[in-house]
């Protein structure tokens, strides 16, 4: 999977200590509004006190994690570790919020997608993918393994000379095939000026914090980050047709 690196968090194995008010604060909103002063640009998603470290609590943001005191005089970016088990507690904590992470498929620019309907199409997922990343292409490569689907590709030219490349496979007269021969055969569409929605969909992948490609997105609002293979993808779009079934049935009740 190749990363995108917007701004973000950097971490650490130290305590790195921040000017604070040294009167104890009382309460978790209030900790946590202390703390955001520290992190204009990102939201603090949430701040709970840990259940292993007396006065330590667990901020998250976005998909990462990192820990303050009570009084929010210190934050601490690392791991912290179970040393009977050899667990790492905020690996854990990450992979339990990236799991529970939804984005709303209706949500994504589907209009701006190059849209590729497979026999019956009923079953969906959405792409975030650069033409430069090499994971995309072994996950195309996948994708024509996969039937009964449609699948919506979603521009996100976040490498080196991508845009470009974008430009000219979204202004092709047929955008499938100038897809296909690109990221399957490597054959670069010819040079056309057209009006793009890639600036709508950068924005959108970064909206929806989708730090890298490929990213997957079922229509039950899963994320799948990375290649996948064709037998994993089908696993996911037969979970998520079911799941957004049983959802229908249960509004009926």
């Amino acid at each position: 999977m190749i990363i995108a690196r917007p701004i973000q968090l950097i971490y650490f194995f130290i305590f790195l200590s921040v000017v604070c008010s040294p009167i104890a604060l009382a309460n978790e909103e209030a900790i946590k509004k202390s703390v955001q002063s520290h992190f204009g640009g990102h939201k603090i998603d949430s701040l709970k006190k840990t259940p292993y470290l007396n006065g330590i609590y667990e901020v998250v943001v976005g998909d990462e994690v990192f820990y303050t005191d009570e009084k929010a005089n210190y934050f601490f970016f690392g791991h912290l570790v179970d040393a009977k088990t050899r667990t790492s507690m905020t690996h854990e904590r990450i992979e339990q919020i990236k799991a529970a992470r939804r984005i709303p498929l209706e949500s994504l620019p589907l209009k701006s997608a190059i849209k590729v309907v497979k026999g019956d199409g009923k079953r969906h997922v959405a792409i975030f993918t650069d033409p430069n990343c090499p994971y995309c292409k072994q996950l195309e490569k996948e994708l024509l393994n996969i039937t009964n689907a449609t699948i919506y590709i979603l521009l996100y030219p976040v490498l080196n000379g991508s845009m470009e490349v974008s430009k000219k496979i979204w202004c092709s007269d047929d955008q499938i095939k100038a897809w296909d021969d690109f990221m399957l055969r490597g054959v670069t569409p010819s040079d056309k000026e057209c009006e793009t929605p890639l600036e709508l969909l950068v924005k959108a992948g970064r909206d929806n914090k989708v730090s890298g490609t490929p990213t997957l997105i079922f229509a039950d609002g899963t994320i799948v980050g990375g290649m996948i293979p064709a037998a994993a993808i089908e696993e996911k779009l037969n979970s998520a047709i079911n799941s957004k079934g049983a959802a229908k049935e249960e509004k009926r009740k």
